[in-house]
């Protein structure tokens, strides 16, 4: 082995691949050396990363989401890239328009019936279950209590610290002084999936004027999408929206 550096360089009979070896490692510290150093460079990496980034991601997931029926096309010799993607995300739509649908909350209902007794496989059914709601609130009547209410900010873990997190519910806590109103407030500690809960005051509870879905761009993004000012709502806004998700 030949030390070059820190990169072992395997000896060859012939010396002239050895000079290739010395030249491609030069090659590549010089482009390395280059794009750290030059401005017009970084500003292309900048540039290209997220949309190579897009257009790998955007690749995979036709590729993952055409292989379930590619092999049905395959076996009747239909061999048409894309066509298995297309029969997928219509299969998703026309299985939306079914569950909107009475019949389809039905059956929706009657399947959770049955999976719900299962075991083993209820726990897993009721984690993904929350877990797609809480992205996408509202899709259904029933589950608007499982998904998040608003985005709150709270005062934690010091005093002159706040922490970003969403409204669950809310719990009337009776104690020999009164009663008290608290809002569970879930904080993410890693992205969406995993967090702290915490009961606050409502008094204690800072709303700012953020959607649900503007606060999961900001988790998901690790604060990079945050909006460089932050506005409360307006306690008659919030009075009327909590009037209308009572009635809703």
């Amino acid at each position: 082995m030949l030390k070059l550096g820190t990169v072992d360089i395997p000896l060859v009979r012939s010396p002239f691949y050895v000079l290739v070896y010395i030249g491609t490692w030069h090659i590549g510290i010089a482009l390395v050396d280059m794009v750290s150093t030059c401005p017009l460079c970084r500003l292309a990496c900048v540039i290209l990363f997220p949309i190579a980034i897009t257009f790998y991601i955007t690749w995979w997931f036709v590729h993952f989401v055409d292989g379930f029926f590619s092999p049905i096309y395959a076996n009747l010799g239909i061999s048409i890239f894309g066509l298995g993607f297309v029969t997928s995300i219509t299969f998703i739509f026309l299985v939306g328009v079914f569950m909107s649908s009475w019949l389809g909350a039905s059956a929706l209902s009657l399947g959770e019936w049955f999976i719900k007794r299962m075991p083993f496989v209820r726990h897993i059914y009721n984690a993904s279950k929350q877990i797609s709601t809480a992205i996408s609130p509202g899709c259904y009547s029933y589950q608007n209590t499982q998904a998040f209410k608003e985005v709150a900010v709270i005062r934690h873990p010091r005093i002159g610290e706040y922490a970003f997190g969403f409204i669950t519910s809310t719990v009337v806590l009776q104690t020999d002084s009164g009663e008290e109103e608290l809002c569970c407030v879930y904080v993410p500690t890693n992205h969406l999936y995993i967090g702290d809960i915490f009961l606050v005051n409502s008094k204690d509870v800072i709303r700012p004027n953020l959607s649900v879905r503007e606060g999961i761009e900001i988790v998901v993004s690790g604060g990079m999408s945050m909006p460089q000012v932050l506005s409360t709502l307006i306690p008659n806004s919030i009075h009327a929206d909590k009037t209308r998700r009572s009635r809703s």
